[in-house]
């Protein structure tokens, strides 16, 4: 039992615990239902499969995969927004339909920080810095200053207007000060493509559709967006320790489920989920997708998710972008 775990019965009390026992024995008394919000076999529906093994396991009951694509993730977060908040129903979800979309779409058909329970982020995947091959720039600071001095000249792609690596480019435009022009594609990786052919000039992309070029040594990797070095990737800086201050940006996944979830049942879920993020074999795995794993609290994961949804409400002001 873990301290915030111990923290929260000597807050219920003495008098609580008989209910509690109870409530925790009882629960799940189905199979869990996780949403993934995306196409089977893209990273959120590989994240579901590695964890919902040890959560199985810890629950007593099947974690079942839901694949519920559609509207960038929208679709699957609203079913289980409007779901039973009785623990049993759960969305993997990724950045953009949490805290980037909302400042995008018109309508909303759910609002991400009322009507939705946060459990625990499971992982953030940074976006890796790449230039086309032959472009010159060996580091941050060479690049801002190429940018700078050939404004509106240089491009860069991304895998769709709103998504997360479009949102790096325009992030990087505000930090850096830099006049760069966006070319959105249909994913990541016809994006990648052109990079490698020199059509496009700059690619923020999420580290496993980078990865394997940057080993190869096809497309260079002047630095990551996230916070801390990549252990994949431990010679490669951050943006921010090469210069650009504020230039952090993942795409993160997280367990969420509606409004409403009894605290002693999001308990049961979390102590499952972080069950699932210890275990070996998964650890492995996830960390295979160029990520690092998280297992947040849910308050903590509350406060991120309230931070990162400041930050890109500030990028979309800023910058003006707009759905087409």
């Amino acid at each position: 039992m873990n301290i915030t775990r111990r923290s929260a019965l000597g807050a219920l009390g003495l008098a609580a615990l008989p209910q509690m026992a109870r409530a925790q024995a009882s629960f799940p008394d189905q199979p869990v239902r996780m949403v993934v919000p995306f196409a089977a076999g893209g990273p959120a529906d590989t994240i579901a499969r590695l964890i919902s093994r040890v959560m199985s396991e810890r629950l007593g009951r099947p974690v079942v995969i839901d694949a519920r694509a559609g509207a960038g993730g929208l679709i699957g977060v609203d079913l289980i927004a409007k779901s039973r908040p009785d623990g049993h129903s759960l969305v993997l979800a990724s950045s953009g339909a949490i805290v980037i979309q909302p400042h995008l779409q018109p309508s909303m058909p759910y609002d991400a920080l009322r009507d939705l329970t946060p459990i625990t982020q499971v992982l953030g995947v940074p976006q890796i810095v790449s230039v086309a091959p032959g472009l010159g720039p060996k580091n941050m600071a060479e690049l801002v200053a190429l940018a700078k001095a050939r404004p509106g000249q240089l491009a860069f792609g991304s895998a769709g207007i709103g998504s997360s690596l479009h949102m790096a480019g325009e992030l990087l435009k505000i930090r850096a000060g830099v006049d760069i022009t966006h070319v959105p594609y249909r994913g990541a990786a016809p994006a990648v493509t052109d990079l490698l052919a020199g059509r496009i000039q700059i690619l923020m992309a999420d580290a496993p559709a980078l990865i394997g070029h940057v080993r190869a040594g096809t497309l260079p990797a002047l630095a990551v967006t996230s916070s801390e070095r990549l252990g994949i990737l431990p010679d490669v800086p951050t943006a921010v320790e090469s210069g650009v201050p504020g230039m952090v940006s993942e795409t993160w996944y997280g367990l969420l489920g509606p409004a409403g979830i009894p605290a002693d049942r999001v308990a049961v879920l979390l102590a499952a989920a972080q069950a699932a993020l210890a275990d070996e074999q998964t650890k492995a795995a996830l960390l295979n997708q160029g990520g690092r794993i998280v297992g947040s609290s849910p308050a903590e994961f509350a406060a991120f998710i309230r931070e990162t949804h400041a930050t890109w409400g500030e990028v979309v002001r800023t910058t003006g972008v707009k759905l087409e």
